[in-house]
């Protein structure tokens, strides 16, 4: 156990218990499977309101509906994402910028 009181073992769910993320806007790529949906759900549980950063806005579909169908208050969205491709970011960037909200995390 570390100074934290965290270890190896210990859960998203358990490190972030008791944060509030209300007002809070997050950007995570990688939100179509592992450790980015956990973190897209996490994030959402806390009240963040998330933006997953994708290439496939299909499986973006599935994993919002799946995190709605958990947290039906969570605020989520998918916008399409291709790192590999600059055209892409700057288009994405573009696209949230006009959003109006702000960027409080990016993973």
């Amino acid at each position: 156990m570390c100074p934290s009181g965290f270890s190896a073992s210990s859960t998203a769910k358990e490190v972030t218990h008791g944060i509030d993320g209300s007002g809070v806007t997050a950007i995570v790529t990688g939100t179509t499977r592992g450790i980015g949906v956990e973190t897209a759900r996490v994030l959402s549980l806390c009240g963040v309101h998330v933006i997953m950063a994708v290439r496939n806005m299909n499986n973006a579909k599935h994993v919002k509906e799946s995190i709605l169908k958990e947290i039906p208050t969570a605020k989520v969205d998918a916008m399409e994402l291709d790192l590999s491709s600059m055209d892409s970011v700057r288009k994405f960037a573009s696209q949230f910028n006009s959003s109006g909200l702000p960027l409080n995390i990016l993973m």
